[in-house]
């Protein structure tokens, strides 16, 4: 169900005799992912990864649902495209609804969880091409720009992790537990492929995460070196420019000199600071400093 309003989950809580506090879970945001057993029937939260583009940001969209031996209500907010899609196909293919309706309830669930973990394999590469490119960038002479880039790729990350860090443990032990639901030993190896799919997206969370970490590390060590050429560019030139500042300080008092009335004392002054300039200009450039 699509964005489920208060009176119509609790006509359903009626109806199938679900607990009241999933009837709280299910009308309440940003739940945990979790498992819970009850005599006539399961619960489920997951949550899935949903990219929004105006704020380019990865954010957690929440299915609830409830597995009973013989039918399976979902709950969602209506921005996850696999079950959009799933369900028009139910209603507009006969062959998709026979395939997939016909057997037991379980078979339901693991066509939808099958298609939003596929769902984000898309998402995944659109993260891993990010990081191709904040690479390249960063290796081009673009690191101010990239520090940017970087911390919103790591935000994605993390949050891509928080999203999806229980997944494989809450498909194991719907596995493992729900023998009297649906016959486990059936589609044992349908959600062996879950955990699959789990496993395989955290492994590439994982990378992704050392890699962009790593990378914003290159790119701080570069901006820092940067920062220490400029540094010792202008101590250098401070230092270059201390003698003559002191030449031009002492020249310009008014206190009486020997060669105060010459024609010659200016050049001769412009000439002793010029080759002050250069032999401090030579000293730097033998010490590798320039």
């Amino acid at each position: 169900m699509p964005n489920p309003t208060e009176p119509e989950v609790r006509a359903l809580q009626k109806e199938f005799g679900f607990h009241a506090l999933d009837t709280e879970d299910v009308l309440s945001p940003a739940q945990r992912p979790k498992l819970d057993f009850y005599p006539n029937y399961l619960f489920l939260i997951l949550l899935f990864p949903l990219y929004d583009r105006a704020s380019r940001e990865i954010l957690s969209s929440e299915v609830d649902v409830f597995i009973f031996p013989n039918a399976l209500l979902t709950f969602h907010q209506n921005n996850l495209t696999p079950i959009i899609e799933l369900r028009r196909n139910c209603e507009r293919d006969e062959a998709v609804r026979a395939r997939i309706l016909a057997d037991t309830p379980a078979l339901l669930l693991y066509e939808i969880l099958d298609r939003l973990l596929t769902y984000t394999y898309p998402m995944l590469d659109h993260v891993s091409l990010d990081i191709k490119n904040i690479e390249r960038h960063i290796f081009s002479g673009y690191e101010r720009a990239m520090v940017q880039e970087t911390l919103i790729i790591r935000r994605n990350i993390v949050n891509f992790r928080k999203i999806m860090q229980s997944h494989k443990s809450v498909i194991k032990r719907l596995l493992d537990r729900s023998t009297s639901f649906f016959p486990a030993q059936k589609l044992s190896a349908y959600f062996n492929n879950l955990i699959e799919h789990t496993k395989d997206i955290w492994e590439t969370l994982d990378n992704d995460k050392e890699t962009i970490e790593a990378l914003q590390q290159t790119n701080e060590a570069l901006i820092s070196f940067r920062l220490n050429d400029i540094l010792k560019l202008l101590t250098i030139l401070s230092v270059i420019m201390l003698p003559i500042g002191i030449i031009a300080s002492v020249l310009g008092m008014n206190v009486p000199m020997p060669w105060s009335e010459s024609p010659i004392s200016l050049p001769i002054a412009l000439a002793v600071m010029l080759s002050v300039a250069l032999t401090l200009t030579t000293v730097f450039r033998a010490m590798k400093w320039l």
